[in-house]
């Protein structure tokens, strides 16, 4: 007999054998060769696929299994169930192929040599036809974890060749269109990192749900990674930017620190399984389970690893990795690797939208995942044995999924679980079925009834909201290919930062107007001055909810700056290197009075619409210091972060006095014009600013066009009376007059002049007749740039002649 007939050490094989050792065994080969010097893999060593085919053929009971196959109705799950049991008694009670036994104990002695006595192993299922870019086969065979001494390596091996034929696994290669014969199974045994005395985690070379390419996601937990793919603890979700990394900035573009409740471990002693859960403690459960300097290791590795794939197959390869930390020696390790399949195989020039059409209230909020909706009566399924009541078109409620749970999966409309992240199990496979899904919705189950309709609205960007009731909603598909570009820039309106990388897949030339306020509201909350001086908000409950908030930061102040930067970040490097037009906070005194701890800052006004806004504030004692803090957040993004597309606008500049003092002070705040390619454009938004524009223009690189209060000041119309809501005309004569005398005013002194007003989004002739002013750029809320880019491209021949024949002010 040859020796090692079946079993192969990982620095003997590569992506070429993966007849062989499997998908996954494979990749590991190709890591631990080709990558030895960037990363490290843990010792490992396969049991050939040439084994699992021998014991299928040297048992002769390859016939009685394809009976089985051929026999059983598979749809039905409580028959399929037993039949695929059977299957794999069938496997596992065969005898192995000469000689397999003795080498698979031959190979573990060897780890016992370099590692110690009976040293843990995980056992991990490698078929022939997982991991590859059209199918991950995902979660579909087994994986043994903690396994120690020969005896029960063996057995656990046996396991992994009875898996293929989990009644998930037959479901999957069916859908699939994989013949059961043409699929083999190695298995894979690698040295057991000790994660569960450290973290773990998962990392993908993009972001999952818009696929955007430029960044590194990598969650992670306390403990052992099941925790992840099962979806029971909910992880911490760090993002790494590619493109400024490359450039040498090591810096976490965003961070969410999961609740991460329950951690997996080792079990002690002679237990009768080979791991166990334990709760976690409460300060470890706020703490991250990385530091910023592992994170930033983990995207480089994780890029090095993508780059290589890449080469390989000759073609752009996102991928989907496995991490462990090692908490004896604080060590890294990558445990799997394998191209990602849902995003890698989508036509990245076809975008399609989902709207809702109506409003609905919400019940409860999660995670989202897939950028769609879904709607249906609630299905409650607390175990397994409920998985028969869902129905085609339900909404799956659960605590968590498994594996087990795909062919119910199937059938939903939507999936809702109580924990979990993004690249938890039912995450994974939402994404390959296209179904919409909110993981880590907190009591799910307590809030929604049994049969209740609901909507599952994941269009919105990051948070997945589930709706009362069933609200219509539209698809829209767009070959942006087939889309001809209009003579002007169209841009975006942006205030949601969850939703900047689905928003980035517009074929728009960048973000027009970034709103800062929207983020203070939502992200950060507590009024910058209360969150500087605590001790000054009266209210003692406050105290406590602003003290909660900024509990895991040095102080309130870098809860501000870190949340805002963050915040900021994500927005521009969805667009990057496309500008982002960032205003500064411009809320009304009223509307930073709602804010938490704002009521002991702000002083009554009666029309707060032309109060203490905008600049007038930036500069006055009671306001500095907070501004302070919005440059020190501005100055990070560009200058730590290296996102220097970051332009900074300034709205509500009345006086050419106040945009002196603005830019001194912004440039005693580290920003300063023309470092680093720093830009300040103005609001272009009060009467002044366009009587002055030649003053104003001495002191900004740009200006951006606030239509809605020019034109309420220029015809003294309050925008938010009901009473005069018919006299609000942004195309009234007197307001397109000063439109044109700004366009033409910023033009005079070589400056760019956009709009970002809401009239080009809602009115047609509004925007053609912007076109013919020559201005050089228009944002619009995302549902209508596609609309507005469709009609200006098809005006095109129009608007030129418009623009050399129009007279002045004409809209029509």
């Amino acid at each position: 007999m040859a020796e090692n007939l079946y079993v192969r050490w990982l620095d003997e094989v590569s992506l070429q054998d993966l007849s062989l050792v499997g998908g996954k065994n494979a990749s590991l080969g190709e890591l631990a060769g080709a990558l030895s010097g960037s990363i490290k893999v843990p010792e490992s060593f396969a049991v050939t696929a040439d084994a699992y085919r021998d014991l299928l053929s040297q048992n002769r009971i390859w016939l009685e299994i394809e009976d089985i196959l051929e026999r059983t109705d598979w749809s039905d799950l409580s028959v399929a169930a037993a039949r695929a049991a059977d299957i794999r008694t069938i496997i596992g009670t065969a005898d192995l192929p000469e000689g397999l036994d003795q080498e698979i104990r031959k190979a573990y002695a060897k780890l016992n040599a370099d590692h110690g006595r009976n040293v843990a192993v995980a056992v991990r299922s490698s078929a022939t036809a997982e991991d590859l870019p059209g199918a991950s086969f995902a979660g579909q065979h087994e994986t043994y974890l903690n396994i120690s001494g020969a005896g029960n390596l063996v057995k656990a091996i046996r396991k992994c060749f009875a898996s293929l034929f989990t009644q998930r696994a037959i479901s999957y290669r069916t859908n699939k269109g994989f013949d059961h014969k043409d699929v083999a199974l190695s298995v894979g045994i690698q040295r057991m990192i000790r994660a569960d005395k450290a973290s773990s985690g998962v990392i993908f070379t993009l972001d999952t749900e818009s696929g955007n390419r430029d960044i590194v996601m990598i969650t992670g937990v306390w403990g052992l990674g099941e925790a992840i793919v099962q979806g029971i603890a909910d992880p911490d979700e760090f993002l790494v930017h590619k493109p400024t990394l490359k450039l040498g900035y090591e810096q976490v573009l965003r961070h969410r620190t999961g609740s991460k409740k329950v951690k997996l471990v080792y079990a002690q002693g002679e237990a009768e399984e080979p791991t166990l859960w334990q709760p976690v403690a409460g300060p470890e459960q706020l703490k991250p389970c990385l530091e910023d300097a592992e994170v930033i290791q983990l995207a480089k590795q994780a890029v090095i690893v993508e780059q290589h794939y890449s080469k390989f197959h000759g073609r752009p390869t996102p991928m989907d990795i496995e991490w462990a930390k090692d908490g004896p020696d604080g060590s890294l390790y990558i445990l799997q690797a394998r191209p990602e399949t849902i995003h890698a195989s989508a036509d990245s020039n076809l975008l399609i939208q989902y709207n809702l059409d109506g409003n609905g209230k919400v019940i409860v909020q999660g995670q989202a995942v897939g950028d769609r909706i879904g709607s249906g009566p609630v299905r409650l399924v607390n175990d397994a044995k409920q998985l028969e009541e869902v129905q085609s078109g339900d909404i799956l409620v659960a605590a968590a999924t498994t594996p087990d749970w795909e062919p119910a999966m199937k059938r939903s409309a939507a999936i809702i679980t109580e924990h979990g992240g993004r690249t938890c199990h039912a995450a994974i496979v939402a994404r390959e079925l296209g179904i919409p899904v909110i993981v880590g919705a907190a009591d799910a189950r307590k809030f929604l009834a049994a049969g209740q309709k609901v909507t599952v609205d994941c269009s919105q960007g990051m948070t997945g909201n589930v709706l009362e009731g069933q609200i219509p909603f539209s698809v829209n598909s767009v070959d942006i290919t087939k889309l001809d570009r209009p003579d002007v820039d169209l841009m975006v309106n942006l205030a949601n930062p969850g939703a900047a990388f689905r928003v980035a897949a517009l074929p728009v030339a960048g973000v027009g107007l970034a709103r800062m306020e929207f983020v203070i509201a939502n992200e950060i909350q507590a009024h910058p001055m209360a969150l500087l001086s605590p001790g000054r908000v009266s209210d003692g409950e406050t105290r406590k909810q602003i003290a909660a908030l900024s509990a895991r930061h040095q102080s309130g102040a870098d809860y501000f700056v870190s949340r805002l930067a963050e915040e900021i970040a994500t927005i521009a490097a969805a667009f990057y290197p496309r500008p982002v037009i960032v205003r500064t906070s411009d809320f009304k005194s009223n509307e930073y009075a709602s804010l938490l701890g704002g009521s002991d800052f702000e002083e009554p006004e009666n029309n707060p619409m032309i109060g203490f806004r905008g600049a007038s504030r930036y500069i006055h004692p009671a306001y500095q210091p907070a501004f302070d803090l919005e440059c020190q957040a501005l100055k990070r993004v560009r200058d730590d972060m290296g996102l220097s597309n970051v332009i900074i606008m300034i709205p509500f500049c009345r006086t050419i006095e106040e945009a002196k003092r603005v830019i001194k002070l912004m440039s005693k705040n580290g920003l300063t014009q023309g470092v680093n390619s720093l830009e300040i454009y103005m609001m272009c938004e009060i009467p002044s600013n366009v009587v002055l524009i030649d003053e104003f223009a001495k002191y900004f690189d740009g200006v951006s066009i606030g239509s809605n209060d020019l034109t309420q000041l220029v015809l003294g119309v309050d925008r938010d009376s009901q009473i005069l809501a018919a006299d609000f005309d942004e195309e009234d004569l007197a307001v397109t007059l000063m439109i044109e005398q700004a366009i033409a005013g910023a033009h005079r002194h070589g400056l760019k002049c956009g709009i970002c007003g809401q009239a080009p989004s809602d009115r047609p002739d509004f925007a053609d007749w912007l076109v013919t002013k020559q201005i050089d750029s228009i944002s619009l809320s995302p549902d209508s740039v596609l609309a507005v880019m469709q009609r200006l491209s098809d005006a095109k021949p129009q608007l030129s002649e418009r623009a050399i024949e129009a007279p002045m002010a004409s809209v029509n």
